[in-house]
């Protein structure tokens, strides 16, 4: 079976740098807000050409975090209105609403999954305080008309970058991009920790001094409490692990463009509409390769059979769940087609020639 991601083969090919790393933490003594995780923020940082990163638990409290310390600064409020793709990993929302802001669903743009830039502007209202774009699956959204556009009605953009580090538009990395970033290193991911883990990036001086403050309680100095914070900080050895991976990635990420090439241009199947890679490479990390086909259970099955693992991301979304049942009778055709479509195949840097080319065989015997 080629699996559909091979973590432990993944994690191995930097077995020996993570393991003396780690063993520096234990043997430290210092587990929590130590010399590991300054010395990732730092990296990060650099790496993604920000002036503040800040590591926190996970990718979902980056986004939380963001949008609290917006609140806490007076910028927004609660009741205020932040646009985001309908077809995105529900956490984009649970950010939102966590905060008691209100979610405005707008539909992608089924030729790169992205949100449609130009739906945009009719969704602005008087509430309107941000907009999260989301560069799902590793592609990058962004452009000069958002730009714009986001400065003529004084709204924040924030970027969920939990899936595209590495990305770029124009020479500048994604979550560089807007105001904010939120980042996710859950496992899976292209740069993945240990276990769970998150940051934010920004070059606002003020909101990374607020959201670290916000992910340790509330607190600044011990025991001394400005706001009703929560408990969301990186820890030391998932810190040492990130920043040992850090140094990886944008020669995994060639890797990923590499395998995602030869899938585009070597999968011949009719019934099956694959992602296109942009004009400029650069943009797309691809940490998932995801194909849509109108039997997408009946293939699946088949690959399954096939010795083949795939994933669907996603199956269900946001607005067809049970969390948010308030949104189940509203309709947006695109999202729902996409997430009764999308079948992600295999995409990883320690992917062999071999496995790739017995999944663009399979694909294309496909009957």
């Amino acid at each position: 079976m080629i699996k559909f991601l091979d973590l432990q083969k993944i994690n191995l090919a930097h077995q020996q740098e993570t393991e003396e790393r780690i063993l520096n933490v234990f043997r430290s003594g210092w587990y929590l807000l130590g010399r590991e995780v300054a010395t990732f923020e730092k990296n990060l940082a650099t790496y993604i050409g920000a002036q503040h990163a800040v590591g926190v638990a996970n990718g979902l409290d980056a986004l939380r975090l963001i949008l609290r310390a917006y609140i806490e600064m007076g910028i927004m409020e609660q009741g205020d209105e932040i646009i985001v793709p309908a077809n995105t990993y529900i956490a984009s929302l649970l950010a939102i609403s966590d905060n008691r802001l209100v979610p405005v669903l707008v539909e992608p743009d089924p030729a790169n999954f992205n949100l449609d830039l130009t739906r945009i502007e009719e969704k602005i209202t008087a509430k309107t305080k941000g907009i999260m774009i989301v560069h799902l699956y590793g592609r990058t959204v962004f452009s000069e008309e958002l730009k714009s556009l986001a400065n003529k009605h004084q709204l924040k953009i924030i970027e969920d970058n939990a899936q595209a580090i590495g990305a770029e538009w124009q020479a500048l990395k994604t979550g560089n991009l807007g105001d904010a970033a939120g980042f996710s290193f859950y496992p899976g991911k292209n740069l993945g920790a240990l276990g769970d883990a998150g940051a934010i990036t920004t070059n606002d001086a003020e909101l990374a001094e607020t959201v670290r403050i916000l992910a340790n309680y509330g607190s600044n100095q011990k025991y001394i409490n400005i706001y009703q914070g929560l408990n969301s900080r990186l820890d030391e050895m998932q810190a040492a692990v990130l920043d040992v991976k850090l140094k990886y990635i944008d020669g995994e990420n060639a890797r990923r463009r590499e395998i995602a090439m030869r899938y585009i241009e070597e999968i011949r199947h009719p019934d099956i509409q694959l992602p296109q890679m942009p004009g400029n490479p650069a943009e797309h990390v691809w940490h998932l390769f995801v194909i849509r086909s109108a039997d997408r259970a009946k293939l699946q099955e088949y690959l399954t059979t096939a010795g083949v693992q795939t994933l669907i991301h996603y199956p269900v979304p946001p607005h067809r769940q049970e969390a948010y049942r308030e949104w189940n009778v509203l309709s947006f055709p695109i999202t729902e087609r996409i997430h009764d479509e999308v079948l992600s195949l295999p995409i990883s840097p320690v992917m062999s020639d071999e496995d790739v080319g017995l999944v663009i065989r399979k694909i294309n015997s496909y009957a």
